[in-house]
């Protein structure tokens, strides 16, 4: 199952949902593989602990490939397992980010190798589950990544402005199942940093499931684990195995399993 974390506005908890939900994937045993499309590299760091800078052992070296292959006439495929780095947990792998990928944009976009992934995962084997985290902008990566998922997991930080931003955010991926990916679809809305004793937060959750927006059952609360786990370089069922906080990531990684 491929799945991606999308999300137009920063702040909101990518990273740290996609590598939660790989962590306990993985600790469940499944071969998980997490894919890190954003420049920031900050899913790179949360599970290798350390960002990797020699970009021919990166998303990037796949990307110049794509370029390299248009130039010379070879079509054969390019490796992705060149580039998966294994971490320090068992079943949990990463390919990591690199600010390369950055200039790198432009031109792909203009040589139109916005299928390359999907193409490239669809020939990848030996993973029972791969999760991409997005960059926070609607742009060639993360639109690779939309057409190279079958679910989709946006999600919520329960603030008004984010709200109508996820109105234009479920139209996005609508229109990338309707113009280049047929099977994709959103598996869920993800309410991160869920204080539910608070009315805004409560009234906004409340309202969205009222209009029949598919708000996932299982909740994230604020905590400082978060911050803890990320300092650490340790997912949540690492470090604090039997926190609330890492109850609840398995809540929905159960809710989305099942």
């Amino acid at each position: 199952m491929r799945r991606v974390i999308f999300n137009q506005k920063g702040g909101v908890g990518k990273s740290t949902i996609t590598c939660n939900l790989a962590a306990i994937s993985a600790v469940e045993g499944k071969r998980t593989l997490v894919i890190d499309l954003d420049v920031q590299g900050n899913s790179s760091q949360y599970l290798l602990g350390h960002k990797v800078t020699d970009s021919d052992k990166t998303i990037a070296h796949f990307f110049k490939d794509c370029l390299s292959l248009s130039l010379f006439g070879n079509n054969a495929p390019f490796n992705l397992d060149s580039v998966i780095h294994e971490t320090p947990f068992p079943n949990l792998f990463v390919i990591p980010s690199h600010p390369e990928l950055e200039p790198l944009q432009g031109r792909l976009e203009s040589r139109m190798k916005i299928f390359k992934l999907k193409e490239a995962l669809e020939k990848l084997e030996g993973f029972d589950q791969i999760y991409m985290d997005t960059p926070p902008i609607l742009n060639f990566y993360s639109q690779s990544a939309l057409i190279a998922a079958e679910k989709c997991l946006i999600p919520f930080d329960c603030d008004t402005f984010a709200r109508e931003a996820l109105y234009s955010l479920m139209q996005v991926v609508t229109e990338v199942k309707a113009d280049h990916n047929q099977g994709l679809e959103i598996e869920g809305i993800i309410v991160n940093q869920y204080q539910k004793q608070a009315n805004l937060p409560r009234q906004l959750v409340e309202e969205l499931i009222a209009e029949g927006l598919p708000v996932l059952a299982s909740m994230i609360s604020p905590s400082v684990k978060v911050r803890e786990s990320h300092s650490e370089s340790q997912p949540l069922v690492h470090y604090v195995p039997h926190h609330k906080l890492t109850d609840e990531y398995r809540a929905l990684h159960n809710e989305i399993h099942r």
